[in-house]
């Protein structure tokens, strides 16, 4: 057993990216590195951070900002990078209700990319998705801990919903618990804690343990719009990949990573990450000073965790520190 998983954060495709997507074709939103970056992986997640549909009407929870979706050609730009599981496990993934979210199971599963973390029901939505690849069995578990009103039930359509402040509930437990059993790598791909924070709030951190002691092999947040440190199996936040989102001047949310874990056949993790420039619907290579801001933040997000950061060419290398 050993594989090569790409990890990508909030994947907006709505939108300004969905216009970009509507008069151009969705070819042309990843510079080739970043292609590169997933086409090396033996097998690319990430979070698809809105709905997939050209119907639906905007879900009416009273004081939500925003509304995502994107044309039916979105698919392109997934399978173009090679993605071949997404979660829509988010805040996103109900924007134009329960029939955008049916458009989107349909869509993607027409294009033969697996979906985790929302369905048809509840059960559906907690499903994990298991993956073969390089000859490694990989179970694939979304969940999110936030809106409550999104949530799957046992008839109508949603996310799966764990309120992850409260612990990891049992039913997770035993869904990891299980896949752990059957399968040789567990990745849980949570979306937990609220936007654009600097650091893990001490829940998630809570909760991250309890997804290890059930059994996770490897465990991969997002929420925050901003990359966060790793620590051991735990990425805590993989940040944004590609969207129209304005940029906060000081937490610099236009820069990110994207990032690759390899998996030993003896369950070793060993992550990298290629340091990404967030333009207007555009993704590529973070360059000189965008460059410098994310390798000096990620070592300070690291430092707290005991973990170091090398650079390696263009990527970085995230290890424990020599000291431990």
């Amino acid at each position: 057993m050993a594989v090569t998983i790409a990890l990508g954060g909030d994947t907006m495709l709505g939108r300004g990216v969905g216009e970009v997507i509507a008069d151009a074709g969705p070819e042309g939103l990843f510079a080739p590195e970043v292609r590169a970056a997933f086409a090396e992986a033996d097998l690319a997640v990430l979070n698809l951070e809105c709905c997939v549909s050209d119907r639906g009407r905007r879900w009416a929870a009273p004081g939500k900002p925003f509304h995502f979706r994107a044309p039916p050609e979105a698919v392109g730009v997934l399978t173009g990078l090679g993605v071949g599981c997404v979660t829509l496990a988010n805040n996103h993934a109900l924007d134009y209700g329960h029939e955008a979210l049916e458009d989107t199971l349909s869509h993607l599963a027409g294009a033969g990319i697996a979906v985790v973390g929302a369905g048809r029901d509840r059960e559906e939505a907690r499903e994990p998705a298991v993956l073969e690849r390089a000859g490694t069995r990989v179970a694939v578990i979304g969940v999110t801990d936030h809106p409550s009103d999104f949530a799957a039930s046992e008839t109508t359509p949603g996310v799966a919903y764990a309120p992850l402040s409260e612990g990891v509930p049992s039913w997770l437990s035993r869904r990891i618990e299980d896949a752990a059993a059957e399968h040789d790598v567990v990745l849980v791909t949570p979306h937990w804690g609220p936007n654009m924070t600097s650091e893990p709030l001490p829940y998630v951190r809570r909760a991250a343990e309890g997804l290890l002691n059930a059994g996770a092999t490897l465990v991969a947040g997002h929420s925050a719009h901003v990359f966060h440190g790793v620590n051991g199996n735990v990425l805590y936040d993989l940040g944004d990949l590609i969207d129209d989102y304005a940029t906060d001047e000081y937490l610099r949310n236009e820069l990110g990573l994207a990032w690759r874990v390899e998996i030993s056949d003896l369950g070793e993790v060993r992550v990298t990450a290629l340091p990404l420039k967030l333009d207007y619907a555009r993704t590529g290579p973070a360059r000189d000073d965008d460059r410098t801001w994310i390798v000096d933040r990620l070592r300070s997000a690291c430092a707290g965790f005991a973990a170091e950061v090398a650079e390696r060419g263009p990527w970085l290398a995230i290890r424990p520190s020599a000291a431990c």
